[in-house]
């Protein structure tokens, strides 16, 4: 009996997790009672459990809950490490040989962008980055992109508080943030994420987005290029190549979501 009883308890607190997974923004106790169907003082206990043992986090103000840093980085390690990791580096692999620049699979991790995957080419003048990584948000393809399709909400109040620092040696850097806004609703409105020399004087990347439904993004797929092998122009030439990739890796986090179903 008492092993039902940790059973249950369990599946609603991991139940409580998905709904805050899910939402587009920080829920509240009503809004989180209202989707669950569980008695106020209940859930209420059950966040207080889920918030000491660092799984939930209160949004600004107190008011609202959120997942915490602790389950964003267990969802990564989900990703990076689960079976379909290995069929999407081969999807990685294969569009490395068919355009001839290093490829990333990325997803977005609190202020930052982290690599899920990526697949160098065999050019020796590359970028080395290993799976785990982070960049910034506001001067890298999948970053601009990825915040892009952020709700509105969120979208602005993260536009307000990242720190817009200049990338190493890089000129074009976009540190206003009206300008910084402006860019990221034009990535907004043709869905794909450019990096002019952004981050790193010299080299250029073009991302386009995993799309999990018609609204969410769940990573972001991106081809990397030093300028002097290959012009932004070309890169974007490439842009039905990558989304056919990222059609075939959202297949893979379809599957993985009915296999943990």
């Amino acid at each position: 009996m008492k092993s039902n009883q940790a059973n249950s308890a369990a599946i609603r607190a991991f139940r409580i997790l998905e709904i805050l997974a899910e939402a587009k923004r920080p829920l509240s106790l009503p809004d989180i009672v209202d989707a669950i169907e569980l008695p106020k003082p209940t859930v209420h206990r059950i966040l207080q459990q889920l918030q000491e043992s660092w799984l939930v986090a209160r949004s600004v103000g107190g008011r609202h809950y959120e997942c915490s840093s602790r389950v964003n980085q267990f969802a990564l390690n989900l990703m990076m490490n689960s079976g379909p990791a290995a069929e999407r580096h081969a999807i990685l692999k294969d569009l490395v040989e068919q355009i001839g620049e290093t490829c990333n699979l990325t997803t977005l991790n609190g202020t930052e962008i982290v690599y899920i995957d990526r697949v160098e080419t065999q050019w020796p003048l590359r970028v080395h980055l290993q799976p785990g990584s982070t960049v910034p948000l506001h001067c890298t393809a999948t970053g601009k992109l990825l915040l892009s399709l952020l709700p509105k909400d969120k979208r602005d109040r993260m536009l307000k508080t990242l720190p817009l620092r200049a990338g190493a040696g890089a000129e074009n850097t976009i540190t206003d943030r009206a300008l910084l806004k402006k860019e990221i609703e034009a990535t907004r409105r043709r869905k794909v994420g450019i990096n002019n020399q952004e981050n790193l004087q010299g080299i250029i990347a073009v991302a386009v987005p995993v799309m999990l439904d018609r609204n969410r993004a769940c990573a972001a797929i991106a081809v990397q290029a030093p300028v002097v092998r290959m012009s932004l122009d070309q890169l974007l030439g490439y842009v039905p190549t990558l989304r056919q990739a990222a059609a075939a890796i959202v297949e893979t986090f379809a599957r993985q979501t009915i296999a943990a179903a």
